[in-house]
């Protein structure tokens, strides 16, 4: 049976050499290549000069070096029947948007993250009207998918987004808890909160080591507990740097979902955050609420180190959501 013709548009930057492509977004590899086992996909981005982490193993990516060849290449789907589905709202996909609403396309809009506090942090408060423009714009008429309710205001399908396989929760390791091991993955940006956590990490009264795996994005921190891992793509080396550590932060500002949490407690470790992103709880134990300030995340750690053998077994009860799985639901969506 042949497979419906399906069109990803997104704005992020994928790198090409010798007929291959790289990205250093992981969800930019696990979103087209698991659709493209349901679908024909194909998938049109822009260019990015740097070579990322991921190799996508996709056969049709469309690398657009300018707006006006982004559209081009959306109008070369035209020829065959399509449903498109637009990953976030920026600049480059709400054009995309108008453009697809134009010629009576059907849309699928994917929201993983929160635009209006990613514009606000990133730019400034002032930008939130220009995100909210392009958010009215392009969910008009879309049939809208997020990750989490708070997303949207309107009608939309939720889905449980993960990264996990099944290895994911083989073979896990408990870890000594004689000297704190924070770890911190994701890219090092101010929305992320990395920056602002580590200068109150510097001023914390107790033996304490912080590993960062990620992209640096020019930011450097001078300091002997501060450790850099490197950008880590491989999920075997990824759980692995989970299972040396004892506790995972995440002091993000704004969150869709993210999965960080999801990765950590997979690997039995429990999660900090902080009282912005409360929301992504979702009733699952491990995750711990504190405030941002060095009194509160004192007590938040100690009562997890504390506690650690305990709440350990209580992670293992979790019941995760898997790759498969959300992509089987965003299929469904967009097939029925």
């Amino acid at each position: 049976m042949k497979k419906e013709n399906l069109v990803i548009l997104n704005n992020e930057k994928i790198f090409e050499e010798n007929g291959n492509f790289y990205c250093e977004n992981l969800d930019l590899k696990v979103v087209p290549e698991g659709l493209n086992n349901y679908f024909d996909v194909s998938f049109i981005v822009r260019s990015s000069k740097k070579k990322g982490g991921q190799k996508i193993n996709l056969n049709k990516i469309f690398i657009s070096n300018n707006i006006f060849l982004f559209l081009y290449n959306i109008f070369k789907t035209f020829k065959i029947s399509s449903k498109y589905l637009i990953i976030s709202i920026t600049p480059y996909t709400f054009i995309a948007c108008i453009f697809l609403y134009l010629f009576r396309k059907k849309v699928y809009l994917y929201l993983w993250s929160d635009g209006y506090e990613e514009w606000k942090h990133l730019i400034g408060k002032w930008a939130v009207f220009i995100f909210h423009i392009m958010y009215k714009v392009c969910t008009f008429n879309s049939e809208i998918i997020v990750c989490n309710k708070r997303l949207t205001d309107k009608k939309s399908h939720l889905i449980s987004i993960s990264r996990l396989d099944e290895s994911w929760t083989q073979n896990r390791k408990k870890v000594p808890i004689d000297k704190i091991k924070y770890l911190y993955v994701g890219r090092v940006s101010k929305e992320k909160g990395i920056i602002d956590f580590v200068e109150m990490f510097k001023n914390l009264n107790f033996d304490r080591v912080l590993n960062i795996a990620g992209v640096l994005n020019n930011h450097h921190f001078n300091n002997p507990k501060i450790k850099y891992l490197g950008y880590v793509s491989d999920a075997k080396n990824l759980m692995k740097i989970y299972d040396e550590n004892n506790l995972t932060i995440l002091p993000s500002y704004t969150e869709g979902y993210p999965y960080v949490i999801d990765e950590s407690l997979a690997r039995g470790r429990p999660v900090i955050i902080f009282e912005d992103i409360s929301y992504v709880v979702n009733n699952k134990k491990g995750i711990f609420i504190s405030k941002r300030d060095i009194k509160s995340f004192e007590e938040t750690t100690n009562y997890i180190i504390k506690n650690y053998s305990e709440i350990y077994e209580e992670i293992l009860t979790n019941t995760l959501p898997t790759r498969k799985s959300m992509l089987k639901q965003i299929s469904d969506i967009i097939s029925g």
